[in-house]
């Protein structure tokens, strides 16, 4: 038994194959879903989502959405997702540079919240490109 994933966002559709199984970044966790799950919806955190297919494991960055559990069947709406072959490795250092001085040393007009997210973006970026070469 298999499982349907499909990874979406506004833009385009990023995954739609059958799985063995999926690690989803949740806004409280990751969940890691196998054929037969009970029902979930639930809201994307940001993080890497990874999944088997075939026994070659694939790697997505995903920031935030939202994400449908079915029996057979997994839908994840990401507000922005890249799979780990278009990541730009040197923009998502230089991002992640930025993001970290901004949270040392934050400007008085940028939110914390909004400065730790950041880096969280860009440190997931990194970690899912360099997933791609193990």
């Amino acid at each position: 038994m298999a499982l349907d994933l499909q990874v979406v966002t506004p833009e385009r559709e990023l995954v739609h194959q059958e799985v063995d199984e999926v690690q989803i970044p949740g806004k409280d966790g990751y969940l890691g879903v196998l054929p037969g799950h009970a029902p979930l919806l639930g809201e994307l955190g940001i993080g890497e989502l990874s999944y088997s297919a075939g026994g070659r494991n694939r790697y997505l960055a995903i920031h935030g959405g939202f994400l449908e559990i079915l029996e057979d069947h997994v839908r994840v709406l990401a507000n922005v997702s890249e799979k780990a072959e278009e990541i730009d490795l040197e923009r998502a250092r230089r991002a992640l540079e930025r993001a970290q001085q901004q949270v040392s040393s934050p400007p008085l007009d940028v939110d914390p919240a909004t400065a730790l997210a950041a880096v969280l973006r860009a440190q997931t970026r990194v970690s899912v490109f360099d997933r791609r070469q193990a």
